[in-house]
């Protein structure tokens, strides 16, 4: 029987963006069916416990740029260790992801999320932007319209609902892969998911 991935993620988060290509890949492979969850991790932090990065001891901020290199180099990805738009506002490209995913379904949502973490972390765009976000849905082959769409409440109860979900699961951290109830956390996990996808 064919596994169902809850992917809870951050837009701006560039362990999910070091994890995406890979994961997408595994889900093929595996023919598991993948529920985009673009979350607020703010909301999810504050039960969590978790820290937003500005707030982090210098160490771990130091620590964090350290790995960022470490895992470029080592996948072999291009990624800006310290780019020009960054810390940068996820929500309205989070939405705009709910939005893609409600009207034109999770592989859609899936393009358009992978397009918004390069935009940040290879390309060095400004995604809390209108204009890069229209960009991005024209680059991705998708309806203008779903700007708009984005900023209606059927987008944002999603969104919502989506750190709730996150909550409810016990996600403290992006990105997050939950199959079966069991909480996967970073890309640096995903050979266990793909065990996890393979097992019985």
């Amino acid at each position: 029987m064919n596994k169902t991935v809850d992917y809870y993620f951050a837009p701006q988060s560039p362990w999910t963006y070091l994890g995406h290509a890979r994961f997408l890949a595994l889900a093929a492979a595996a023919q598991a069916t993948v529920r985009v969850l673009p979350a607020d991790f703010g909301k999810v932090f504050a039960v969590s416990g978790g820290l937003p990065l500005g707030k982090r001891a210098p160490q771990r901020q130091a620590y964090r740029l350290q790995e960022l290199a470490r895992f470029r180099d080592a996948l072999k990805m291009p990624l800006q260790v310290q780019p020009r738009f960054f810390p940068v506002a996820g929500d309205d490209a989070g939405r705009l992801i709910v939005a893609v995913d409600l009207q034109d379904g999770a592989d859609a949502a899936l393009r358009l999320s992978g397009a918004v973490f390069s935009a940040v972390w290879v390309q060095q765009r400004d995604i809390a932007g209108a204009q890069t976000l229209d960009e991005l849905l024209v680059e991705c082959g998708l309806p203008p319209e779903r700007l708009a769409q984005s900023r209606e409440a059927a987008a944002q109860q999603r969104y919502d609902a989506n750190a709730q979900a996150a909550i409810d699961a016990g996600v403290f951290g992006a990105p997050s892969y939950v199959i079966d109830g069991e909480i996967f956390w970073g890309q640096d996990r995903l050979d266990f998911v793909a065990r996890k996808l393979k097992s019985d």
